[in-house]
């Protein structure tokens, strides 16, 4: 997720709005596909613990 961060500040967001806007997706996927809620917020967790195997890297 670090990576995902990253590249929304290089399109000129500050780290807080990065994490913002992330947060703002997850919510957003999780309103429009509530039987993936538990999925979403357990993939969302997973990223913001920093692991390696990051899906977006």
């Amino acid at each position: 997720m670090d990576d995902l961060i990253k590249k929304l500040m290089a399109e000129g967001l500050t780290e807080a709005q990065a994490i913002k806007a992330i947060e703002v997706i997850k919510d957003f996927a999780k309103s429009k596909l509530p039987l993936f809620s538990g999925a979403i917020n357990k993939m969302f967790e997973k990223f913001k613990s920093g692991q390696e195997d990051d899906f977006l890297h």
